[in-house]
This record gives structure tokens, C-alpha cells and sequence, in this order.
């Protein structure tokens, strides 16, 4: 394990054990060599790429930029260890992973590439809800260590909230997918289907 990967490693350990835990910031020389090989290796991963053509090429570059993105983002809150540095990571990782199956569902036609996008989205919006989510529970935590019993209910509250809006947006990204499959269907079929994921989902 190298230097860098150790430091994302020790930053991480730090959030398991304590939320809203700020630990110290990396060297300047070795944020520098993070830079360095971050760019480095999404150099040597983009030219991989150049070998193939078409819809290949596009998720092996999607691939390449979307681990470039983690990887800057992970620098970055190894360098300085916060909930809100935490929440870039996810997103960054949330992002890519959306990218890259974009560009899969590329492959597909029709109805059928509009489910794989829709279930695409509905990923990244459920992977972005969490990450949200834990940010606030994480700032809400901080917040409460510093105060009375009565700030650490609202902190409980908060948290709560967070993830009751995380489970709504991920219900309606649920909703979004159910009613494009209903598109495969006509008449009473696609009236029946519609009927049911609106009963399903509570819309």
C-alpha cells in the first residue's frame, strides 16, 4: 500500500470511529505526488483506451475519467478529512459509475435503453441520496457533541429528516424505472402496469 492510499485509508478509519472527526493534513510534498499520480495514471489509462473504437472506446474513457474523479476526490479528503469531503468522494464515485453506464446503455435500442438509463439514474440518485444523508447525520453529530441534550434531539431529528428525504427521492427514482418498463406494454396491459406501480410506489 503506498503512501497516498494509506493516508485515504487512515482518513476513512477516522470517520468510522468518529463523525465530523477532522484529522491533519497531508504534507505538501505528498499531496503533490498524489496530484502526480493521479494524472499519471489516467494518462496511461486514457492512451489504453485509444486501442479501441466506437462504444468501447467511450466506456473505457468514461471508465478512465470517472476513476480519475475518485481519485482526486479521495486526495482530497485524505488531505483534509471532513463529512463534507466524505460526501465528494460518494459523489464522485456515484457520478462515475453513471457515466460509465450511460455509455453501456449505449449498446441497447429502444424501450430497452431507456429502461438501462432510467435504472442508471435511479442509482446515482439513490447513491447521492445515502451520501447526503450521512453528511447531515455526520454534521448534525458534530453539532450535537458541542452542545446540550436538548441539541443532541435536534441533531437525532435532523438526522432522521435527512434520511427520510433520501428515501423519497430514491422511492421516486424507483417510480421513474417502473413507469418506463410500463412503456413495453399497450392498452389495458400498459393501463394495468401503470395502475400497479402507482399503487406500488404511493403516487
Amino acid at each position: 500500500m503506498n503512501k497516498i492510499h494509506l493516508s485515504v485509508s487512515v482518513a476513512v478509519l477516522a470517520f468510522s470511529f468518529g463523525t465530523g472527526a477532522v484529522g491533519q493534513s497531508m504534507s505538501e510534498s505528498d499531496y503533490k505526488a498524489g496530484k502526480e499520480k493521479v494524472a499519471s495514471e489516467f494518462k496511461a489509462a486514457k492512451a489504453a483506451c485509444a486501442s479501441l473504437s466506437g462504444n468501447s472506446n467511450d466506456i473505457c474513457t468514461a471508465e478512465a475519467k470517472g476513476k480519475e474523479n475518485v481519485a482526486l476526490a479521495e486526495l482530497e479528503y485524505a488531505n483534509k478529512p471532513s463529512a463534507k469531503m466524505q460526501y465528494q468522494v460518494r459523489v464522485a464515485k456515484a457520478d462515475g459509475e453513471y457515466d460509465v453506464a450511460k455509455e453501456r446503455c449505449n449498446n441497447k435500442a429502444g424501450n430497452v435503453k431507456d429502461i438501462c438509463i432510467k435504472e442508471a439514474k435511479a442509482a446515482k440518485t439513490a447513491a447521492k441520496a445515502d451520501a447526503e444523508a450521512q453528511m447531515k447525520t455526520s454534521d448534525a453529530n458534530s453539532e450535537a457533541n458541542k452542545k446540550s441534550t436538548k441539541a443532541r434531539n435536534e441533531a437525532d431529528d435532523k438526522a432522521t429528516d435527512a434520511r427520510m428525504e433520501a428515501a423519497a427521492e430514491k422511492l421516486d427514482a424507483n417510480y421513474a424505472v417502473a413507469k418506463e418498463k410500463c412503456d413495453t406494454f399497450a392498452g389495458a396491459a400498459k393501463d394495468s402496469c401503470l395502475s400497479d406501480a402507482k399503487t406500488r410506489f404511493g403516487k
